[in-house]
């Protein structure tokens, strides 16, 4: 039988402290306080620290004895590939990290994908405040946080009295674009939207639906869209409207396909997203259809690759949307009463809007 293998015991800071002679408090702070020692000595308890193996204060006692994490809980209702995956998202996340950074703290990702009723990873949560990246106002991932007695800042949607939020005017950036379309002349429009609720919906969307969407982000922005083409002559019951659950450039070029396909004679394509835009226009080149002279395509967002493609769009600060989240949770404990930031947007007229084409023009299309 072979010998037992010993390991060495693990040093712990009274150990490391008696080793250096010195107290625990001065160990802790070499950590936890550096400004409090010299140099000289924090190397040496540093270096003494290697080689005795003693790994550092342990996080969890640590946040038990001051009752806070070091960390900001980011809540988004997708899964956790989402955050890197989308565009704006990665531009929320980032802005977000950077506040964070700045702060000393950490980021941990609290992703509740959709459909999923259990919270718990909400409850696990070890973290000094939330922010909550645009979900539905029914999710019960966001009811579980509201339970939490920690600061919440919500981006984007849903909009909860007393709690901070960040976001655009989605109203006033939408108008901005129809009135757009509106002075060009078109009034034979469609509509893609994302999911404007939690029960999946790859449709057409009756005005019932629109008007009790529980995403408060596409429902203003439909409402700010048919009062504006309302205004302008346009009876919005016979706008179509094409829901898409999930939030690909696939999936924006199945529901441009399936608008097209119901609507040819639509003259313009609005777009809730740069995303279903970018796929709306890769089902125009499929179909041969010239953008802008067969057809209009335009988005919201204003992420690269729709700057790339010169897409007519509503670009948001999604970098600074994050970065002010993250700001405005870390600084709650400094003031009483929610706020709300408003950030500015800016209608980006690109290559793929123009007048609608004439009768008399020759169509390319199928």
């Amino acid at each position: 039988m072979g010998r037992p293998i010993r390991t060495r015991r693990q040093a712990t800071l009274a150990s490391l402290a008696a080793e250096l002679g010195v107290s625990r408090t001065t160990v802790s702070n070499a950590y936890n306080r550096p400004d409090q020692l010299s140099p000289e000595l924090r190397r040496r308890v540093l270096e003494t620290a290697r080689r005795l193996g003693y790994p550092g204060p342990d996080p969890v006692a640590r946040s038990l004895r001051t009752r806070k994490a070091g960390a900001v809980g980011l809540l988004l209702t997708e899964n956790l590939s989402y955050a890197f995956r989308d565009p704006a998202a990665v531009g929320v996340l980032e802005g977000l990290a950077l506040a964070c950074e700045d702060a000393g703290v950490g980021l941990h990702l609290v992703p509740a994908s959709p459909g999923r009723e259990d919270v718990a990873a909400v409850h696990r949560a070890g973290v000094d405040g939330f922010v909550v990246y645009s979900v539905p106002d029914d999710d019960p991932h966001l009811g579980a946080v509201l339970e939490r007695p920690v600061p919440t800042v919500i981006v984007d949607q849903p909009r909860v009295d007393g709690v901070d939020r960040v976001g655009p005017d989605d109203a006033a950036a939408v108008t901005a674009m129809a009135e757009h379309l509106i002075s060009l002349g078109h009034r034979q429009i469609g509509v893609l939207c994302m999911r404007l609720a939690r029960e999946r919906n790859d449709d057409f969307v009756s005005i019932q639906r629109q008007s009790a969407a529980h995403f408060h982000v596409q429902r203003i922005r439909l409402e700010a869209l048919a009062a504006a083409f309302s205004a302008a002559g346009v009876d919005w019951a016979t706008v179509p409207v094409v829901e898409r659950f999930d939030h690909t450039v696939d999936d924006g070029a199945s529901a441009a396909r399936q608008l097209l396909d119901a609507y040819p004679q639509v003259t313009a394509v609005i777009c809730t997203s740069d995303i279903l835009a970018l796929g709306a226009l890769a089902e125009a080149e499929r179909r041969g259809l010239r953008v802008p002279q067969d057809l209009t395509v335009t988005g919201f967002d204003g992420i690269t690759e729709a700057e790339r493609s010169g897409l007519t769009t509503v670009h948001q600060p999604v970098l600074e949307k994050g970065k002010a989240a993250g700001k405005l949770l870390l600084s709650s404990a400094d003031r009483v009463g929610p706020k709300v930031i408003t950030l500015q947007t800016e209608l980006r007229v690109g290559r793929t809007s123009a007048p609608p084409r004439t009768a008399e023009e020759r169509w390319f299309g199928p």
